[in-house]
């Protein structure tokens, strides 16, 4: 049987050497591989994405915002250990829901505060803070150290009362807030809600704040 003649090679005009025609084959097995293996990472990655979608549509799932309801009385039971002062567990209407409540400390003024979070029937936010042994940088902090604008009495309690609801400043939470000291505490509401659930919840600090000594 006759020799196969070399593979001419156009660019080069003349026949491949044995060098070149290894190089050539070497080149095409490397190439093959290389889409070879992309093909494999495609269908890989193609399989894990179907068992994530199975995944999420089997996983069932709730519109509704996760909100935790903390039980405020029984923290504050536990808090109570760390002072003298009755600690605020006011009782408000259905509606009303913390989620959170506990222990502060501030890093400037190194004052303890009971907090509670309120989320009103509004779904507005109100902030409570029971400072003990509390200062006046301290207040003002939490307030972003807006001014007051006078004075309003709820239930016999005298409250001072700041509006930053029509500032243009960044004032956080402090859009609206209420300000009363009894004893060793020091009361703070603050947060998003209207005037009228501000009073709602001072109204039910009162018994809180007449217990202070």
């Amino acid at each position: 049987m006759a020799e196969r003649a070399p593979r001419v090679v156009a660019e080069l005009g003349r026949p491949e050497t044995p060098e070149e025609t290894a190089a050539r084959k070497a080149e095409n097995s490397l190439k093959h591989r290389q889409r070879q293996t992309l093909r494999n990472l495609l269908l890989a990655l193609g399989a894990s994405l179907a068992v994530m979608l199975v995944i999420v549509l089997l996983v069932p799932r709730s519109d509704t915002p996760i909100e935790r309801d903390v039980d405020v009385a029984s923290l504050a039971e536990q808090a109570q250990t760390t002072s003298d002062d009755p600690l605020a567990v006011p009782e408000l209407p259905e509606g009303w829901r913390a989620n959170a409540a506990e222990l502060r400390v501030s890093q400037a003024d190194e004052v303890t505060a009971w907090y509670v979070g309120y989320l009103t029937p509004g779904d507005e936010f109100i902030g409570l803070y029971q400072g003990l042994d509390a200062n006046p940088t301290w207040v003002a902090g939490l307030l972003a150290r807006t001014l007051a604008v006078g004075t309003t009495t709820i239930d016999g309690v005298e409250w001072t009362v700041y509006d930053n609801r029509e500032s243009p400043e960044d004032v956080g939470n402090a859009r609206y807030g209420l300000t009363t000291e009894a004893g060793g505490s020091t009361f703070v509401l603050l947060g998003t809600a209207t005037p009228e659930e501000f009073e709602t919840l001072a109204s039910a600090l009162t018994p809180t704040i007449e217990a202070q000594d």
